[in-house]
């Protein structure tokens, strides 16, 4: 049995090593997060049932050709961060059967996740799908992986050479209470809690032994299909003049970025060993709702795929519903379904960040591709 052991433990190694698109400065790239970079957990958790947002069509109709769960028409934030590490797709945990399947890192983000616990929700009287999970949670799936995947091995070094992305998440601890008409002026209050989570899950990465983690903030909410049908105003000075988004929905993805990078200097000063580094995706997103022409987009407030509206969106018509309306060229919206992005947004977002990043890994040849 011990040489048997010894074998395995050997063979183990090897695989861990041998595979060339792994080699330089990250092995593997671990996710975290909601629908923005969810590669499929949430459609395991759905089975069969393919009535949910990701798991029939159109969505993934330009990039894969079928549903793989992901909420776009392609590829969502974690596959492109994994293209520019020069990782392979990340594998949802949830589909993962061997050691194999998880060989560069896993994605443990599930559509619909929340970055606080459900009993915050429950003592509140919000209802929240218990499938869906929350933050911390995800930490815990990471940890059994590690656990059963090398159970033999010194994984520390495997964690402190991977690739972290802690995010996008919080988006649906404010969703949630503004769709059973919450005040925001309420939903504000929520926030601390919500960024707690999220320091809390990294203070944990850390002590685990990652090294190198970066955390997106929230997408601009004045600016999505859903909120702009669900807050429609008939007051002008409600909408930015440049965008047309609402304003005080942007300022409230502001207020949430800010109280998150306010926590992300903490970390910084309690953990110096480690690099944390904040993705703007509400600046990269912004930037396209500015000048969308430059950016290849013509219909940048109206969703590609959903119902009625001047923004294509219905809450009672969901994309691929009976009487949903599909456009012909996604690549040239933002939104695909009113709460999600195109394949062609989650581009040129994360080609965005990437460029911000770039310069700040220390220690590290080959960075981004």
């Amino acid at each position: 049995m011990l040489c048997i052991s010894t074998m395995l433990t050997t063979l183990t190694v090897l695989l861990l090593i041998s595979f060339p698109r792994s080699l330089g400065c990250y092995t593997r790239m671990f996710c975290f997060g909601d629908s923005l970079t969810d590669t499929g957990n949430f459609k395991h958790i759905a089975g069969n049932d393919t009535s949910f947002l990701g798991t029939h069509p159109p969505y993934g109709e330009t990039y894969f050709h079928r549903p793989t769960g992901r909420y776009s028409d392609g590829r969502v934030f974690a596959d492109y961060f994994a293209e520019a590490l020069g990782l392979p797709f990340p594998k949802p945990y949830l589909d993962g059967r061997t050691e194999m399947d998880f060989q560069f890192g896993a994605n443990f983000a599930v559509g619909g996740a929340t970055a606080m616990n459900h009993s915050f929700f429950k003592e509140k009287g919000i209802s929240v799908d218990p499938r869906v999970g929350f933050l911390a949670q995800q930490i815990q799936w990471f940890k059994q992986l590690l656990n059963v995947t090398y159970p033999d091995l010194d994984y520390r070094d495997i964690v402190e050479r991977s690739f972290f992305l802690v995010g996008e998440i919080g988006a649906n601890d404010y969703l949630i209470p503004s769709a059973v008409n919450i005040p925001f002026r309420d939903i504000y209050t929520f926030v601390p809690g919500a960024i707690s989570a999220v320091s809390s899950s990294i203070k944990e990465l850390i002590l685990i032994g990652a090294k190198t983690l970066v955390i997106p903030g929230l997408v601009p909410f004045g600016c999505a299909p859903f909120y702009l049908t669900m807050f429609q105003s008939r007051n002008k000075q409600d909408y930015d003049k440049k965008t047309g988004c609402i304003k005080w929905l942007n300022e409230f993805s502001n207020y949430h970025d800010k109280l998150l990078k306010k926590e992300l200097h903490k970390l910084r000063q309690l953990y110096p060993h480690a690099t944390i580094l904040y993705a703007d995706y509400y600046g990269a997103t912004i930037n396209i709702f500015k000048s969308p022409k430059n950016y290849g987009f013509d219909t940048p407030l109206v969703a590609c795929c959903g119902g009625d509206g001047p923004y294509n969106f219905s809450r009672s018509v969901n994309c691929g519903d009976a009487g949903s309306r599909v456009c012909a060229n996604p690549s040239k919206y933002v939104s695909f379904d009113g709460f999600h992005l195109t394949d062609a947004a989650n581009k040129v977002i994360v080609d965005e960040v990437v460029k911000k990043l770039h310069k700040k890994f220390t220690g590290c040849k080959r960075q981004f591709n």
